[in-house]
């Protein structure tokens, strides 16, 4: 491309220092950039300790407002609330019940904080089934299937109950065909227009979701969900499922796990001009906490590279568990990578 080469061209000279290093950085990553997950569990009076993921936390609502403050003092302006209910049944009725325990965590978090906090809310069954899957279980030529297209009638009720509550924008995570599509008619024929959808649009079956399973108590009692997760092995099958999205009116796209799916973040970015969130879930926040508390690396400089890592392939929102690790040490480096 350039005749030009050393000793006349000496990349080394815009690496000399870190201020050097900043001015002509590619990537940026800051604290508003983030969204931290937060577990809400009914029946409990103060938080606990999620084993298998160090310093998170299962909180009850009363608890909310403190850590949300701490967010917003750190420069996090945005959450997404996991419910864990007491009750479970084969519909997930709490998951749509106006007072179930994620409707009282966002009315909570916007009474107190208002437009302070952006409010998402994950619209799945899985947390509320007594089966452990993202939809209604039928049975079809002799086995129990989810059954995609009853389960929209359940999850339009969902994401409805979490607007009434205030939710800024609805997460629909389960993977069901024609999800979007349901959820923006249930909105728009309750008076909720104004209300955003983050589309799951990318969710990959993959084996780094069990901490989650655990934090959440969520994990399917039979069978697994690659019937309606995404095969690891495809990519143009991500651009079909956030084609659709788009076209069923989503207005946030999203990726999920984020670390080994950065090929599918940059493929996706490259072609659409939508926000674009990666989801670097709870098997790669274990994994670095793991390796950390044994000394093998040093957690703040792998976290950093991580998330810049997903910044630089186009997530333009991180949905991450370091989200407050990351803020603060973001402020200590001032960017100064």
């Amino acid at each position: 491309m350039f005749n030009i080469s050393f000793p006349i061209l000496r990349p080394r000279r815009l690496r000399r220092n870190p201020h050097i290093r900043n001015a002509v950085g590619e990537s940026s990553l800051e604290p508003r950039n983030l969204i931290m997950p937060l577990f809400v569990k009914e029946g409990i009076d103060v938080k606990e300790h999620i084993n298998a993921m160090p310093n998170q936390f299962r909180y009850p609502v009363k608890r909310l407002n403190d850590i949300v403050s701490i967010l917003i003092d750190s420069g996090i302006h945005s959450i997404i609330l996991f419910g864990i209910p007491k009750h479970k049944d084969e519909v997930g009725s709490e998951a749509y019940n106006k007072n179930g325990i994620v409707q009282q965590a966002v009315r909570e978090v916007k009474k107190n904080f208002g437009e302070e906090m952006i409010v998402f809310t994950d619209v799945c069954m899985c947390q509320y089934t007594v089966h452990g899957h993202c939809g209604i279980i039928s049975e079809r030529r002799g086995k129990f299937i989810v059954d995609n297209d009853e389960t929209l009638k359940y999850i339009g009720k969902i994401a409805v109950s979490h607007a009434e509550a205030g939710a800024d924008f609805v997460a629909p995570s389960g993977m069901m065909d024609g999800m979007v599509k349901t959820i923006r008619s249930a909105l728009d024929n309750e008076g909720f227009n104004d209300v955003g959808i983050m589309s799951y649009s990318a969710k990959y079956a993959s084996s780094f979701y069990g901490p989650f399973r655990e934090a959440a108590y969520s994990s399917p009692q039979f069978g697994d969900r690659k019937s309606y997760q995404m095969d690891p092995r495809n990519l143009r099958e991500a651009i079909r499922e956030v084609l659709l999205d788009i076209n069923e009116g989503a207005d946030i796209l999203m990726v999920k796990p984020a670390l080994p799916y950065l090929d599918v973040i940059r493929t996706i970015k490259n072609i659409l001009p939508y926000p674009l969130a990666a989801y670097s879930v709870s098997g790669e926040y274990s994994m670095v906490k793991a390796a950390a508390d044994r000394g093998w690396i040093n957690e703040e400089n792998i976290v950093l590279e991580m998330l810049i890592s997903m910044k630089r392939a186009g997530a333009d929102l991180i949905i991450t568990y370091y989200a407050l690790d990351a803020a603060k040490w973001i402020e200590e480096k001032h960017n100064l990578f």
